[in-house]
Parts: C-alpha cells; sequence; structure tokens
C-alpha cells in the first residue's frame, strides 16, 4: 500500500480519501473471487468495472491468450492483417443486429464512442452535409475523453471540462417505464429534432440502462420509436452497448429487446471476457461506402491506434465469444436473473430505499437522496468490503452486475450483505 501511494494515481479517485481508507492490492483472483496479500477475499460483485463475464482467471480464455503470444503478439493493422482479428470481425458482424457489417477495432471503450462519433461525422461530410451537432440521454455517460465526454451529461465527470467540449444537446431520458415516460420523452425528442435535426449528425443511446448515470432503465418502446424518428431526419443512431453488450441485459445485445439495428454500435468491456483492453465499432455497408474512394479525394477515415486489432485481445475476444457458443450462456443468466429478482424484493421494505430496478443480469437499489457530502455510499461499500463483497456504489445507488458464473448461494451472499449495509445506515 506505501508503495502503490508513492507513485499510483488511481482513477475516479479522491486520493486523499487513502489517508483514512486503505486500499487494497490483490494478489490473485479466481472466479467470482478477489484474494489479497492477507488471505482475504472479495466476492466480485460489480465484474472489476463491468468487464468480466465468466469468471477471473478463466482457464479457456487465458489458455487462447497463451497460445496467441507464441505465434503473434502484434502487429499493424495498416496494410498488414491477421487471422485473429479476422475472425473476430467475422463473428461481430454474424451476432449483432442485421446490416452491421463492417468493423473498425480500437481499445477502449471511450475510444470506440470517439470513433463511432468521428466516422458520423465524416460520412456526413463527405456526403456534401455539414452535421456538427450530436445529440444524447440526458442523464447519460459514454466515457471520458473529450468527444465522449461531450455526449455525456453526468456531471460529475463533465462539468470540468465543459470549454473543451464539442457541441451537443440533450433530450430527456424517459423517468421510468412507464408507456406515460416513454410518450413524454418521444414528444421531446420529436420537439428537439424539429428544431435542430439537418444540424445533427448522429443521437446515441445507451440501449435500456444507463450504467454511470445510476442504472437508471427505460422501456425498449422508446429505442424503437426514436429511430424512426432520427431516420426522418437523416441522423445516425449510435447504439453505446459498451456496458449493456454481451448478454448483460437478457439479450446478446440490448437493442434487440427493441426490434432495432442501429447505424453503430459501440462494443468493449466484456467482449474480451475481462482480460485484455479492446474495443470494436460496428458499422454499415453505407457508412463505409461513404469514405470509399480515390485517395486523392480525402476520403478515408484517418483514425488510428498503434495497438488497433491486437491479435492477443482478439484471440481473447474469440475464446469469450466460443464460450458463448458452447454453453447455454443467456438461458442460465435469466435464470440467474430470477435469483436476483427475488432477492431485491424485500429491499424495498428499507426505509432508506427510494427504488429497486433490474434488466437481466443488472439489478440496482437506489437509496434515499442523501445529500452527496454525506456519502452514505462509501459506508455500505465500507460494509461490503468487511463482509467479504466488493460493492462500488454510484453515489445513492448500490448495484449489482456480477459475473455470468456466479452461483445462487453467491448471489443470496452479495445482496445479504448490501441489505445490511444499506440496513445498518443511520440517518
Amino acid at each position: 500500500m506505501e508503495r502503490d501511494l508513492q507513485h499510483l494515481w488511481h482513477p475516479c479517485t479522491q486520493m486523499k480519501d487513502h489517508e483514512q481508507l486503505p486500499l487494497i492490492p490483490i494478489q490473485r483472483a479466481k472466479g467470482v473471487w478477489l484474494y489479497d496479500f492477507d488471505g482475504r477475499r472479495y466476492l466480485d460483485a460489480v465484474s472489476s468495472w463491468w468487464v468480466n463475464l465468466f469468471g477471473h482467471a478463466n482457464p479457456r480464455i487465458a489458455d487462447a491468450i497463451s497460445r496467441q503470444t507464441r505465434e503473434l503478439e502484434h502487429v499493424l493493422l495498416a496494410g498488414f492483417s491477421h487471422q485473429p482479428a479476422i475472425e473476430l470481425a467475422e463473428r461481430l458482424a454474424a451476432i449483432t443486429p442485421d446490416g452491421l457489417e463492417k468493423i473498425f477495432y480500437a481499445d477502449n471503450g471511450s475510444s470506440a464512442v470517439e470513433v463511432a462519433l468521428k466516422m458520423s461525422y465524416h460520412a456526413h461530410r463527405n456526403q456534401k452535409e455539414e452535421r456538427a451537432l450530436f445529440l444524447s440521454l440526458s442523464n447519460s455517460y459514454h466515457g471520458e475523453t473529450l468527444g465522449a465526454l461531450s455526449v455525456g451529461d453526468v456531471a460529475l465527470y463533465k462539468e470540468t471540462y465543459r470549454p473543451l467540449l464539442i457541441r451537443n444537446i440533450q433530450t430527456p431520458v424517459p423517468r421510468d417505464r412507464s408507456p406515460e415516460a416513454t410518450a413524454e420523452a418521444l414528444a421531446a425528442l420529436e420537439s428537439i429534432l424539429e428544431e435542430h435535426g439537418p444540424e445533427i449528425a448522429a443521437m446515441i443511446v445507451e440501449p435500456l440502462v444507463q450504467g454511470a448515470g445510476g442504472m437508471h432503465m427505460y422501456a425498449p418502446e422508446y429505442l424503437r420509436n426514436a429511430q424512426t424518428l432520427t431516420r426522418r431526419y437523416g441522423i445516425h443512431l449510435i447504439a453505446d452497448e459498451i456496458m449493456t453488450g454481451f448478454g448483460r441485459t437478457g439479450t446478446m445485445f440490448a437493442c434487440e429487446q427493441a426490434g432495432i439495428s442501429p447505424d453503430f454500435i459501440c462494443l468493449s468491456k466484456g467482449l474480451t471476457g475481462g482480460f485484455l483492453p479492446l474495443s470494436a465499432v460496428v458499422t454499415t455497408e453505407e457508412i463505409y461506402r461513404a469514405f470509399y474512394g480515390d485517395y486523392t479525394e480525402y476520403k478515408a477515415f484517418l483514425h488510428s491506434h498503434s495497438y488497433t486489432g491486437n491479435p492477443l485481445a482478439c484471440a481473447a475476444a474469440l475464446a469469450t465469444l466460443e464460450i458463448f457458443e458452447t454453453e447455454n450462456v443467456l438461458a442460465v443468466n435469466r435464470e440467474k436473473a430470477e435469483r436476483m429478482a427475488d432477492n431485491l424484493h424485500r429491499f424495498t421494505a428499507l426505509d432508506n430505499v427510494k427504488s429497486v430496478r433490474q434488466t437481466g443480469m443488472i439489478a440496482a437499489v437506489e437509496m434515499i437522496d442523501y445529500p452527496a457530502t454525506d456519502r452514505k455510499g462509501l459506508e455500505v461499500y465500507r460494509h461490503g468490503l468487511e463482509h467479504e463483497v466488493l460493492l462500488r456504489p454510484l453515489g445513492n445507488v448500490i448495484y449489482f452486475m456480477p459475473p455470468y458464473i456466479i452461483e445462487n448461494e453467491e448471489i443470496d451472499m452479495m445482496m445479504n450483505v448490501a441489505y445490511e449495509g444499506i440496513e445498518g445506515i443511520r440517518n
């Protein structure tokens, strides 16, 4: 811990907190469990920021990476190619919604959002349209690079950098999953499009669940109708499935539940099963063709990362998709989601709980509106660590997003510890 604090600057952390809140160095991990150097263990209830799907140190994914290291660790993807990148692109085109056929690799979720925003703007420009405005939902989060921050709406991350951001406007997210809330939000969207439609390049959404926005959830009907409206104005629809993709919401991709095929889908996090950084932007032949021409026309999409399509990360992603293909993952997830739902009911009886909600393998308990300075979520976090569960809150929201391999008894334990932590808070 002393060596860490001497040199490391941790993400999303007020480092002064660690004068009182000890860091926890992790020595090893297996399945849903993290183990520290003192022999204590912690159930990873948040999948290490939503990336770990099939357990820590999963042998199938680890073996695939190991094999790839002995063949090709990396080669530039400009003018060269390799088998893992090609095969992964084929697999992604096959499993994503109809019409999404072209894959552009990047390194992480924020980078994927940057790629999609730039690609949308540039595609319009290549077609002689100047559309420099983007549209997103209120309460949204899409990453922390400048373009991704621009289309987000979580003030905690965004406000400091507002003078640096690109042009974006927000339309209200449905306040809940009711038909009335959906209709109100669609009316607001239609009004915004009537005023700004010809200026907007793309609308970006987190389908069904807004992650860092407190696991806020809304109905699929909103997405279905939003796509109809945006298409009326020639606006691209970007589905940010970085958190919701790969089975987390009950279907392989959340936008499937709305029956839509967006113009772009951004993928990362669970793509490699939590082993290595990788992201992909999957788009249409139409978008791709907007860049296809002679070099002298300057139509090329000039965006690059040194590690684009890294073979080791692609091998990890292929092994992850193979698990989906050979095991009945989505059906088993539905059973585990029911177990989580059974555990959720009793939280509603707590006086300091405002609401509970769930979509697939994502569940959230929102406490009453404690002032941010009270840091009640931190109290639950501390309680969790004392009782072998890692619960990292989003303000007053305690959420559960465990690896898919979690057992029923571990689900019960995870949610029992959270219940006791919330119940024990003193107002």
